[in-house]
């Protein structure tokens, strides 16, 4: 075996298992991925019909994802490497308070956009990415602006969990970090390139009752990884009080205490790292919120989603899914840092008997040497896995928005305005590969020029927050003007950039990779970047103010097929007029639609207080986390499968054998109940339409 190099050169730790492990994972298990998605795509393609050479399959899934995949596509979503490695650092440096304040920096603006994404559904039903409101409201310059905006988001995103994926790669199996680096997209990029948003989130029906098939995706995608992640989390909560160097609990607080005294918390009580008064952690937990805001609303990926799911699915899928997730950051993390300071100076841990260096732990080896601690080899083979997985299903999310950016916003609005579904899905093909590839290449310059996890964790928020406000006054706020949405992002990151570098200096005495990786520095330039735009965009729209008419937003014909109503799905051969859906009931059914969404956006606006306002004795801790973290599993894996899962297996298998597969209830000529009268449709032929007509009694 090789020996681990860390990024100064030294030899440090001996990984404890192979290269070849480590190729077999990245490579193999990725492109068994990338093959089982390829071979499921074609067998749905025969059973039901579904099509992703079209546009709204390939992008928005035909917008009727339902509550149980939605919530648990969100979690999938923000389960990034860097969740599962930075959570257990900064617990390793802060205590208790690190793994809290990293969860409760997450899980409240996941919530917060379930508020944005109803808005949009309301506002602009037919919109795929953010970019496109930017610009049917504000223009072409607005739009470029906030284009460069997001795509720095996600490079940055990417550029984070690549960083800290392959040095926890590297340090288990010895593979070259450069090698992990580029071969971590190659599944991604395959089975993105093959299913599109599907590959990524679960494309349901175009009939007005969910029916479609392609929940398979989501099992072999993100439901597939979530599940893989959640189970050896859990595991791993387990697992540490089940060895004899902890036994309970109880024994763990122990051995945390014992730690403190050896190594106390700056700002905590006594030392301890059982307090939440450790004014780092507290400094670290408003830079983490801040930054997350910018990495959730300028993550055209998140936009996606919502548009993708139903109307119905948006808030309670968005609302389960943050408050779920909120458990694995704050639950593994609390387990697996007390784990690396308690037993730090066993034999067992990898690093005995000196302690974990700088380096190390900004790299996140935190959970990886607490695992092998607790479970030996095979702790190291979960920590790998759930890594591998977490990062290819982010990168995966992050890929498909780029190439919607590089279709729809570059290609269809710059090159060709009248580009068919084949054109869009060609670009957005080249943008799937390209961005796969710049990412890797982004990423290994970083790595060259010794930027680790933990530099790209801390000043994340410099460059993704100054379009936070902005945007959400684009859809928000009827006033905001064209010469405010431009000017106060740019300014913003101005101001942003000034004072992270002006206080690295302050601070250091110099600009540098070391010294504008601070917290202090990070946290000030995050500041200036999130809440100055706040200030340049009121003022500028005191100027002269817009009052915008957002019925505006549905002149402008975005979507290359036809949509059914505000809350229903995508029609592909549907006519969009005549029999019940035409006149005087059509205008009756949109103003009920509109209704509902105003409700959901409501309830939307009250859960995101409540999320946000709600998160803020050691044993009782973790006990909390731990259950958390086990209902969060519960949700993740089994609401997929009954809400609505069981029926689409069923009707897989029946569709492969040829049946005519039964649709129990539709909705009735009035559009306001359901006929018990079932309908058939034929699977496995060409002339599948994948929708029910509604007839004129």
């Amino acid at each position: 075996m090789s020996s681990l190099h860390a990024r100064n050169g030294i030899s440090t730790v001996q990984p404890p298992l192979s290269q070849a492990v480590g190729y077999v994972v990245v490579v193999v298990i990725g492109v068994i991925i990338a093959l089982v998605m390829m071979l499921i795509t074609k067998v749905l393609k025969k059973t039901t019909g579904e099509d992703n050479e079209k546009t709204e399959m390939f992008m928005t899934a035909n917008r009727s994802v339902p509550t149980g995949l939605t919530a648990s596509a969100v979690i999938s979503s923000w389960l990034w490497s860097t969740a599962l490695l930075g959570s257990s650092f900064v617990g390793y440096d802060y205590g208790v308070a690190g793994p809290f304040w990293f969860a409760a920096g997450c899980s409240p603006m996941i919530v917060f956009f379930a508020l944005l994404g109803i808005s949009c559904k309301r506002k602009i039903p037919e919109a795929h990415t953010s970019l496109e409101v930017v610009r049917i409201r504000y223009g072409h310059v607005a739009h470029v602006v906030f284009m460069v905006l997001c795509l720095v988001n996600n490079i940055f995103a990417c550029a984070n969990m690549l960083l800290g994926a392959a040095a926890v790669i590297t340090a288990v199996t010895g593979m070259h970090i450069i090698a992990a680096t580029f071969l971590l997209p190659v599944g991604v990029t395959l089975y993105t390139f093959v299913g599109g948003i599907k590959a990524t989130q679960v494309p349901f029906p175009q009939s007005h009752k969910p029916r479609h098939l392609i929940l398979w995706c989501r099992f072999l995608t993100d439901y597939f990884h979530t599940a893989i992640i959640m189970i050896i989390a859990c595991y791993f909560s387990v697992k540490a009080f089940s060895t004899d160097q902890v036994g309970s609990v109880g024994d763990l607080f122990e051995l945390v205490q014992a730690a403190a005294q050896r190594h106390p918390v700056s700002g905590n009580q006594d030392g301890t790292y059982l307090t939440m008064t450790s004014k780092s952690a507290i400094l670290f937990g408003i830079l983490h919120t801040l930054g997350n805001f910018g990495l959730v609303i300028m993550d055209t990926s998140y936009f996606i989603k919502a548009f993708s799911a139903s109307p119905a699915a948006v808030v309670p899928g968005y609302t389960i899914g943050g408050i779920a997730y909120f458990a694995i950051p704050w639950g593994l993390g609390t387990v697996m840092s007390s784990v690396a300071l308690g037993l730090e100076n066993h034999p067992a841990f990898p690093t005995f008997p000196r302690r974990m260096t700088s380096t190390e732990v900004s790299n996140g080896l935190v959970l990886p040497y607490a695992a092998i601690t607790i479970a030996g080899k095979g702790g190291a083979a979960a920590v790998l896995l759930i890594t591998f997985m977490a990062c290819t299903s982010t990168l995966s999310a992050q890929v498909i928005a780029v190439s919607s950016i590089l279709s729809f916003d570059v290609y269809r609005e710059y090159f060709k305005k009248k580009a068919t579904d084949r054109d869009l899905i060609r670009a957005s093909h080249f943008g799937v590969i390209f961005f796969a590839v710049f990412s890797a290449a982004f990423s290994t310059m970083l790595h060259y020029v010794g930027i680790n996890l933990g530099w790209t964790l801390y000043m994340l928020g410099v460059v993704t927050c100054p379009g936070i406000f902005p945007m959400i006054f684009t859809i928000l706020w009827r006033r905001q003007s064209k010469a405010a949405a431009i000017l106060s992002p740019v300014l913003g990151l101005a101001t942003g950039m000034a004072v992270w570098l002006g206080t690295a200096s302050h601070f250091s005495g110099e600009v540098s990779v070391a010294s504008t990786g601070q917290v202090l520095p990070c946290l000030y330039g995050t500041v200036a970047s999130c809440m100055s735009p706040i200030i340049y965009s009121v003022l500028i729209t005191l100027v002269r103010p817009q009052n915008y008419n957002w019925d505006d937003f549905k002149k402008v014909k975005l979507s290359l097929e036809s949509l059914d109503s505000d809350l229903r799905t995508a029609h592909r051969d549907q006519a969009s007029s005549g029999g019940d859906f035409g006149g005087i009931e059509d205008g009756d059914r949109a103003a009920r639609d509109q209704k509902e969404l105003k409700r959901w956006g409501r309830i939307a606006a009250i859960w995101s207080a409540a999320t946000f306002l709600g998160h803020w004795f050691y044993v009782a801790w973790v006990i909390v986390a731990i259950i958390w973290l086990w209902l969060s599993m519960l949700v993740a894996i089994f609401y997929p499968i009954f809400d609505g899962g069981i029926e689409q297996i069923r009707d897989v298998y029946r569709g492969l054998r040829g049946h005519k597969i039964v649709t129990e209830s539709y909705r009735s000529k009035d559009g306001k109940g359901e006929s018990s009268s079932p309908s058939t449709r034929s699977v496995g032929s060409a002339t599948h339409t994948g929708y029910l007509q509604e007839t004129k009694s």
